[in-house]
């Protein structure tokens, strides 16, 4: 007797996050062969021996007998009043611990607001290229993504007249990534501003992705998004894992600002969430007012000199130096996002380069259409190796590309 296979909820048909999907496995496959294999599909900090400060890891150990029951379905009052601290200090009103959620990461946090908020058919206006969380999460709610493009020769920045000819009675939301991932492009305030006026006169909900706001290069401005949303509800989320190198933690936040009137409903349907859930991990929690306080531990490793600093110049060189290669230098976050050219390669794309890469030179990364882009001629590398690791990478890289050419 056969047994037909169990079927699936059909909403998973729409969805990708291919960061782990097909080639991660085969890699994993590598790896049980003995195979070295060089992940730079995913921003994991601690597999590259980035640690968190000592002071947070302290602060977790020195609580754990406070951690054994669950906690307020909001988050350990501490952990809230240090973001709401934070917030303040960066120019951010009238917002109090009752406007701060603690998640297991933000990854939870956006499924969360997004449930609290979504209707079948109802539409979220996502960048492109984009976290493939937030499409996927859209469309796990039932929800219909719209992506509006930011196009490489504009820098990676949105265009505001695109975005609006988008919107539609259906249009609830719209999502900012900044700094961005997978791009690094770090918004200009005029963008944010325009991107502001445009929610505020739909009465869109702005979605503010800022896990990467302290990762900035050689100047950069991160503007929050949140000094600028006043006049309807504006949602930051932001955590430990980028900036704080904890991501084994799960400790996220979402911050509730702006126009009061519009965001009770809705506020009240997250906490309602967030009770089924009964509480986010109590442990890390007690990492979050030490992490935010004081002394930014980041500001050494995105300074010259500074790791992270010195392994995005070492892939800016690996493309100056490259036959193949150009892209938009990152001004913030972890990430490049690397084009090829096709023409000189025979029109490779960006999947076959991937797992050519992966099983001739054992190099893992994401390709580019993993990130919800109609073009197939990008990848997506991290800048958690060091710098050395790096060159090594670019010259293999290389030898590759090489071998491509029409």
């Amino acid at each position: 007797m056969t047994t037909a296979p169990l079927s699936t909820n059909r909403v998973l048909r729409g969805v990708r996050y291919e960061i782990r999907g097909d080639l991660a496995q085969r890699a994993l496959e590598l790896r049980r062969k003995g195979y070295d294999i060089t992940e730079l599909n995913i921003g994991n900090p601690g597999v590259f021996g980035f640690r968190i400060p000592e002071t947070m890891r302290q602060a977790m150990i020195e609580n754990l007998t406070a951690s054994e029951a669950y906690c307020h379905q909001k988050g350990v009052f501490p952990a809230r009043e240090a973001v709401v601290m934070q917030q303040q200090f960066r120019g951010v009103e009238g917002v109090t611990a009752e406007d701060v959620f603690i998640g297991n990461g933000v990854s939870e946090l956006i499924d969360i607001t997004l449930r609290a908020l979504l209707n079948t058919d109802e539409e979220v206006l996502i960048p492109s290229p984009d976290y493939p969380l937030w499409t996927a999460s859209v469309s796990l709610n039932r929800a219909r993504p719209v992506h509006y493009a930011c196009r490489p020769e504009n820098g990676f920045e949105p265009d505001l007249g695109e975005i609006e000819s988008l919107i539609t009675p259906r249009t609830r939301a719209i999502v900012v990534i900044n700094p961005n991932n997978p791009t690094g492009a770090v918004y200009s305030r005029e963008t944010l501003e325009g991107i502001a006026r445009l929610a505020e006169r739909h009465r869109l909900v702005v979605f503010c992705d800022e896990i990467y706001d302290q990762i900035l290069y050689d100047g950069a401005e991160h503007v929050p998004m949140a000094t600028l949303v006043h006049d309807t509800t504006c949602v930051t989320l932001s955590g430990l894992s980028k900036v704080y190198r904890a991501c084994g933690y799960r400790v996220g936040w979402a911050v509730f600002s702006g126009a009061r009137s519009t965001m009770g409903d809705f506020q009240h349907a997250v906490e309602l969430l967030a009770s089924l859930r009964l509480c986010a991990n109590v442990p890390g929690q007690w990492a979050v007012q030490t992490a935010l306080g004081g002394y930014q531990s980041i500001s050494a490793l995105t300074a010259p000199g500074g790791r992270l600093y010195e392994t995005r110049q070492a892939i800016i060189d690996g493309v100056e130096e490259s036959d193949y290669l150009d892209f938009q230098v990152p001004a913030g976050a972890m990430y490049g996002f690397i084009r090829f050219n096709q023409e000189r390669l025979g029109g490779l794309d960006d999947k076959r380069f991937a797992l050519e890469l992966l099983e001739q030179k054992h190099i893992l990364l994401a390709p580019g259409s993993s990130f919800n882009v109609p073009y197939t001629d990008h990848f997506r590398i991290t800048n958690l190796p060091t710098a050395e690791r790096m060159a090594r990478v670019f010259g293999l890289m290389e030898e590759l590309l090489e071998s491509f050419e029409a």
